[in-house]
């Protein structure tokens, strides 16, 4: 907020200038002293930024470590602190082009680039600290280092994962690992467990992890490859059942059939038959 206002302001400002241009006529050379000696304050606070924030950079890129980080205090504090120190410039040069030449449109130019700086970077903060406030995911290196930790013992491989950042320093990972089909639960609980604390050795910030075991839908590479379940009931293919009409007649299940000829049901329907009442 504070960026987007003072840039619109600015920019306010330099259209003003440019349209109503003015040189500077009364004590020309302070505004130069002043911006000198604020150049040179904000450059060291600048420096300061930059020493604390290589701590964590690593081997990344400014740009990268800006749209990466998961803390907020120091991409704020380097966009501010750079933002200021290149505004400075552009107000030195507007001014000083502005004494040199006697135009004041010099100095509303270094007014509107101000203006379209801090406006920008309002923007680039505006898309970090929004991605920052719904979630963001882990780093690229540490999902590989995560989903690499899950992996040993009963855990065969990783079905899928998410990870989501609930604070710099506090990562939660969910993930549904495959286990052979024989796994007991007792195992499954261990392997668990294990997978956990391989995780955390290997991502100590991941401190939130739900697992979710499952059986490997993929080739068995044991040898018995038939006793793989196809369902939830084991029920196999319908196809396999036979033709339905192949099962006799219903009417002949629990009806109780003669021992001296078992061919003939004894129906008590039978029109013919003598037992009938």
């Amino acid at each position: 907020m504070l960026f987007t206002v003072g840039g619109l302001f600015a920019l306010y400002e330099g259209v003003h200038k440019w349209q109503h241009p003015e040189p500077i006529e009364d004590w020309p050379w302070v505004p130069v002293v002043v911006l000198v000696i604020s150049i040179a304050l904000e450059g060291f606070s600048f420096r300061t930024a930059v020493s604390q924030a290589r701590q964590g950079k690593g081997a990344r890129s400014w740009v990268q470590f800006v749209r990466t980080a998961k803390a907020p205090e120091l991409p704020v504090v380097l966009l501010e602190d750079s933002a200021a120190l290149l505004g400075l410039v552009f107000a030195l040069f507007g001014v000083g082009m502005t004494l040199v030449t006697g135009q004041g449109r010099w100095d509303a130019a270094g007014t509107l680039l101000i203006g379209l700086l801090l406006v920008l970077v309002a923007g680039v903060l505006a898309v970090e600290m929004n991605s920052l406030l719904i979630g963001e995911a882990a780093s690229p290196e540490h999902r590989r280092a995560i989903a690499g930790a899950l992996v040993g013992g009963p855990v065969q491989r990783v079905i899928h994962m998410r990870t989501l950042h609930l604070g710099p320093e506090e990562l939660l990972v969910a993930a549904k690992i495959a286990v052979g089909p024989r796994t007991t639960g007792a195992e499954v609980a261990r392997a668990i467990d294990d997978a956990e604390r391989r995780v955390r050795s290997a991502v100590p910030i991941a401190r939130v992890i739900y697992l979710e075991p499952d059986l490997d839908r993929g080739e068995d590479p044991g040898p018995d490859d038939g006793a793989r379940a196809t369902g939830p009931c084991n029920q196999g293919d319908p196809r396999d059942q036979g033709d339905p009409r192949d099962q006799g007649d219903p009417r002949d299940f629990g009806v109780p059939r003669d021992p001296a000829n078992p061919d003939d049901p004894d129906d008590p329907d039978d029109p013919d038959d003598p037992d009938r009442p």
